[in-house]
């Protein structure tokens, strides 16, 4: 597919301007040319991810904004008028996928963005502040291993260890694989942000719900107070015995299983303690392995790996959940005969979204037509990148069925236009 070609049907007169039939068509476009067995996969810095933003790049044209590509290689599109601007406010997310995901995750945020501007240009509104979009590349972990790629490079955060990790399909490292495309990796290996935060007044991001409240709830819509840090172990191994199934009593077990069960029974009786005290946390075991060479069902297992993903909007109780994971494991090891060894700890810290702007785009929301509606991301976003580092941040989230990164995701683009609503109707009133 020709990406000129592709966005022919969506030029537009100032009559006939469609949000929503304008992003379904921008949605369905990319899912063809990214579309894999059961999903799309956009994998970060690839032929596809290029595709995708040469594809916005030219529907952008179309309508008469202005696109230009920073030191990272993301689209940033802009007004004319605002192209060379300082002090803007900055909407983004980005266009990379898990493998087989969803088309909604992360663009969604793109496309957002890019209506707004696409709806200012048709109607002459002029916005208190510049508006800049940008179109960032990797962000999903799914594809190296690091996450936020794109945010952090830009802000200077990307790490030695997080350039040198190897692609999951063809092994070569996430610095080469920048390096192919063009970004300035002699700035980002010295960790020199590619991006002057000074120049950016704000930043805002739309996203799809990855869980199910909003849905439950009814509404299409919410603003977000804060996006939760966590603490995650990629594999926990738990070492203990072999034995026959039959013949090893209790006493004499050293059983790996039932001692990694008991220290994830602990921390589960822990984590409802700590929410009847109204903190904030979840935990999460996402991944559970024996030995495949070796496992039987009349063998009690030498070892077991695990992962443990704790997440909270509290600093302070993430430190506590990691004392006491250690202070299990030295129970339990005690207890049950075993050693854990741990994989190095990977930490993200919570970021909390700026207040005024949390009240601003609440405020914004009544002027919809909606009702305002406050609560905490679950997952992990780029914002989070551009709040610590001291950009006030803020995030919209739209109503979306059967979670994220999965080829089940059901956002409806009536959902999206109401938060860009939001977003848009932030934008023409008094921004501080």
């Amino acid at each position: 597919m020709n990406v000129i070609d592709a966005t022919d049907a969506l030029r537009t007169q100032r009559t006939d301007f469609d949000s929503e039939k304008i992003a379904a068509k921008l949605f369905d476009d990319i899912a063809s040319f990214s579309a894999d067995k059961t999903g799309v996969s956009r994998p970060a810095y690839s032929k596809t991810e290029t595709k995708t933003l040469e594809y916005l790049e030219a529907f952008a044209l179309n309508l008469g904004l202005f696109v230009e590509y920073d030191a990272g290689q993301n689209a940033v599109f802009s007004l004319p008028k605002d192209a060379g601007a300082t002090g803007y406010i900055l909407i983004g997310s980005h266009v990379d996928s898990v493998p087989n995901g969803g088309n909604f995750d992360g663009l969604a945020g793109v496309i957002a963005g890019l209506m707004c501007l696409a709806r200012a240009n048709n109607e002459g509104t002029k916005f208190p502040r510049p508006v800049k979009v940008i179109a960032m590349r990797g962000e999903e972990s799914a594809w190296f291993g690091p996450c936020y790629i794109a945010s952090k490079a830009l802000l200077g955060k990307l790490g030695e260890e997080e350039l040198n990790a190897p692609h999951k399909e063809d092994g070569e490292t996430l610095f080469a694989h920048m390096d192919a495309i063009g970004v300035d990796m002699e700035r980002v290996e010295k960790q020199i942000p590619l991006l002057n935060s000074k120049d950016v007044h704000s930043y805002i991001e739309l996203h799809i719900e990855q869980g199910p409240l909003l849905v439950e709830m009814g509404m299409p819509a919410a603003v977000i107070s804060g996006i939760r840090g966590n603490i995650r172990y990629k594999k926990i191994r738990c070492n203990g015995e072999a034995g026959h199934s039959g013949a090893v009593p209790r006493a004499y077990r050293k059983d790996p299983v039932l001692a990694m069960a008991d220290l994830l029974s602990r921390l589960d009786e822990s984590w409802l303690t700590i929410l009847q005290k109204g903190e904030d946390l979840v935990l999460t075991c996402g991944m559970v392995a024996t030995d495949p060479q070796k496992h039987a069902l009349t063998r009690i297992p030498d070892l077991v790996d695990f992962s443990i993903d704790f997440r909270s909007q509290s600093a302070q109780a993430l430190d506590e959940m990691r004392e006491l994971l250690n202070q299990e494991i030295r129970t339990v090891a005690r207890e049950r005969k075993v050693r854990f060894d741990l994989d190095p700890e990977m930490h993200t810290s919570p970021a909390l979204c700026d207040a005024g702007m949390v009240e601003g785009l609440s405020a914004a929301m009544s002027r919809v037509s909606l009702e305002p509606f406050v609560m905490p991301s679950g997952g992990g976003h780029d914002a989070a990148v551009f709040a610590n580092a001291g950009i006030p941040s803020a995030m919209v989230f739209v109503r979306n069925r059967n979670g994220s990164h999965n080829p089940d995701e059901a956002m409806e683009i009536s959902d999206l236009i109401a938060g860009t609503d939001i977003i848009y109707e932030y934008l023409k009133g008094p921004v501080q």
